[in-house]
Parts: structure tokens; sequence; C-alpha cells
């Protein structure tokens, strides 16, 4: 079974808000090898439309967007030309290489991780809580950030039961943030 990465950026108080956390160049390299290491990705509605807004290439220039630094463009490239699966029952539709899961979340997310492949990767808040529930990611990575927001969503809130997780890794960059990799205790 191809394993299912839940990977997402947090500010030292819990704000996952990434409009108060700021990006560089490090960062950006660690999220595309984090990409390598899936064939999909795995969206919600909400974290689709706002990845699509920020990182689809245009269709007619195939450029990229002024405030892109060229430091960006290899995860924005990374990004495009993956698949995607779509967590929605609202959507009639979507492309930028992109299907939708439809029907009962756990049996389609079994589906998934049942097709070859080097694994599937998912972001957000709501969906990566409704998987912890059903007990389907096998590896958290929490990239902790030196920064207090103050403010903003944060993860989890609601979860109905404690999950134990066991580290298995972690890494420092030199923006003082510490990405930890955790393994659910099963």
């Amino acid at each position: 079974m191809r394993p299912l990465r839940y990977s997402i950026n947090v500010t030292l108080d819990g704000c996952c808000d990434h409009r108060a956390i700021p990006a560089d160049e490090e960062l950006h390299r660690h999220a595309v090898e984090n990409l390598a290491r899936a064939d999909a990705l795995l969206f919600g509605r909400v974290t689709y439309e706002m990845m699509e807004a920020a990182w689809r290439a245009p269709a007619r220039t195939g450029m990229s967007p002024d405030w892109m630094e060229p430091w960006m463009v290899p995860f924005a490239r990374t990004i495009d030309a993956t698949k995607k699966y779509v967590v929605s029952s609202t959507l009639d539709q979507v492309d930028w290489n992109a299907e939708l899961v439809r029907g009962d979340l756990g049996k389609a997310i079994q589906e998934l991780k049942r097709q070859p492949g080097t694994g599937l990767f998912v972001g957000g808040e709501k969906l990566p809580l409704a998987l912890t529930e059903l007990g389907l990611i096998d590896e958290y990575e929490f990239v902790v950030h030196p920064r207090l927001a103050g403010h903003g969503p944060t993860l989890f809130a609601g979860l109905s039961k404690h999950v134990e997780l066991k580290l298995v890794s972690r890494q420092e960059f030199a923006s003082g943030a510490v990405a930890m990799q955790y393994k659910p205790r099963r």
C-alpha cells in the first residue's frame, strides 16, 4: 500500500494560516523533496482552490507570476504537474490534473492507498482531521516556525480521541523552523 503522508507549516502557538508563516528558499526546497515522495496529492476543496490559484501555471504564457521568486519555481512546477485528488461534495468538476473523490471517505482513500505508487500527500486542515479520525494517515510532518501568530486556525480542533505519535526524524532549518516527522503508534 502506498503511504498517506501529511505535512503542514505551523507557528509555535499552533496557527496554520499560511499567511502568518513566511516562505523561504530552504523551506520550498524541503517541500519539493516531500512532494517527490508522492505520486499524487489529496486536497479538500478549500486547499485545492487555494493551491490552484497560487501555483497553477498560466495557460497562455507559461510565465511565472510577477510575485513568484525564482526559488519558488521548482515548487510551482512540481505541484502543477502532480496528479491531484479532490475530496468535495460541492464541486461538480475539477481540472488541473485532478479528479474528484466522492462517496464514503474511508473507502475512497483506502482504494487510493491500494493503488500502485510511491505515496499520497495530503495538505490542509479539515481533510487531515477527518483522515486522522479514520486512522488513515501513515506519517505526519509538522514544520514548526519560530513565530507567534496570535490568531488563525489551529490543527486538529475537534479531534474526538488522542492519537499517540512516535517521532521518527527531525530537521532544523536556518530560519529556526524545525520539521518533525511522526508515525502513529498502532
